[in-house]
């Protein structure tokens, strides 16, 4: 198989989606790797590292798109890249449709085969190619949190682990998957008071057992969000329902509740967002504020991180990647049924449940 790997163009999006170890790996199974000039440069491969690996460097995403059979990519493609796609043309990658109606109907006229990283998912309900950028997410949002915490930053101006004899931060985790979890853990290690909300008594059961001693747990519910958020320091949002748009667990006349310079960092925003508040930012141009409080809701916070990210990417990835590439999606996705819970669009047919109910096709 023609496996191609171009450049990516979103905004400070730094992370690339093979590295030359995965493409030495696909070439050592037969296929042809075409990695466009540069691609891998921000995450610190370069173009030589590729060739190495026996990989094929074009100079355009054109040349790209237009000899792969299969592109790989971390980021749903954007507006220009729409024309590049072509029918029965394998793109696998973050999509996130549920969240962008325009991409969906865009990748549906393209008559391509969109196999979503995100809904890839086990019998055990894992989310495999999610985790790993689920976890740099998680553990970057406290990062995000404690800088825009600090006064000059627009924050309350709050040390997150506080220093003997001054309280440390209160945060708040919302959801208590891999996001949250690592979130919680995170703010735990620097010393915050952390308190992790989730709707499923049994994961609370589990989070107390494994969470330090300054971690609490909180089902949730509007109730005891609304009581807790005027003690709130710092909200992460970390709702995920896989394949569907994020709930809004904190509206904006809940923004009230808070004290001026309280952060929210919205690590669901490829899904939505979970506050009705949250829109997407950048990391060129990442928080605004709303009524006092600061949003943090960049939309790819693994990109500011590109070489742990990439590895951690590729590692998730690579293994779909060559059955895909061996097999052909067809027969890949009728053997391994988490391979086929990722197909999401196939030849202008919606085949993701989440999506289709999302937009009502």
């Amino acid at each position: 198989m023609k496996i191609g790997v171009p450049k990516e163009i979103k905004n400070n999006e730094s992370r690339v989606a093979l590295t030359p170890g995965g493409a030495r790996t696909l070439v050592s199974n037969g296929h042809t790797v075409f990695v466009e000039t540069h691609a891998g440069e921000n995450s610190g491969f370069s173009d030589e590292q590729y060739v190495k690996a026996g990989a094929q460097i074009l100079s355009t995403a054109v040349e790209v798109f237009a000899l792969a059979e299969m592109i790989m990519k971390v980021k749903e493609p954007i507006k220009s890249e729409y024309k590049h796609i072509r029918p029965n043309q394998l793109v696998f990658t973050y999509f996130h449709f549920a969240s962008e109606k325009e991409l969906t109907l865009a990748m549906m006229e393209s008559g391509a085969v969109c196999l979503a990283y995100e809904t890839v998912e086990r019998a055990d309900r894992t989310l495999p190619l999610l985790i790993p950028m689920s976890e740099v997410a998680g553990r970057m949002s406290i990062q995000e949190g404690a800088k825009y915490l600090e006064k000059p930053k627009g924050g309350k101006g709050i040390l997150l682990g506080g220093v003997p004899g001054v309280k440390p931060a209160n945060v708040l985790v919302l959801g208590g998957g891999i996001v949250g979890t690592q979130a919680a853990l995170m703010a735990a290690g620097l010393g915050a008071h952390v308190t992790i909300a989730d709707i499923s008594l049994q994961r609370l059961r589990y989070l107390s057992e494994i969470m330090p001693a300054n971690v609490d747990t909180l089902m949730s519910s509007t109730s005891n969000i609304e009581d807790i958020l005027p003690h709130t320091d710092l909200v992460i949002g970390a709702v995920l329902i896989p394949g569907a748009k994020a709930p809004h667990l904190i509206t904006r006349d809940m923004l009230k509740l808070m004290q001026p310079g309280s952060v929210l960092v919205d690590v669901a925003i490829d899904q939505g967002g979970c506050f009705e508040t949250s829109h997407p930012t950048t990391h060129a141009d990442p928080v605004y504020e709303v009524d006092g409080i600061l949003h943090y809701c960049v939309a790819n916070i693994p990109g500011a991180v590109p070489f742990t990210s990439t590895l951690a990417l590729t590692n998730a990835t690579l293994p779909y990647a060559v059955l895909l590439a061996n097999m052909g999606w067809e027969e890949a996705c009728a053997k391994h049924d988490d391979l086929r819970k990722g197909l999401n669009i196939v030849n202008g047919q919606v085949v993701c449940k989440a999506v289709a109910e999302t937009f009502g096709l």
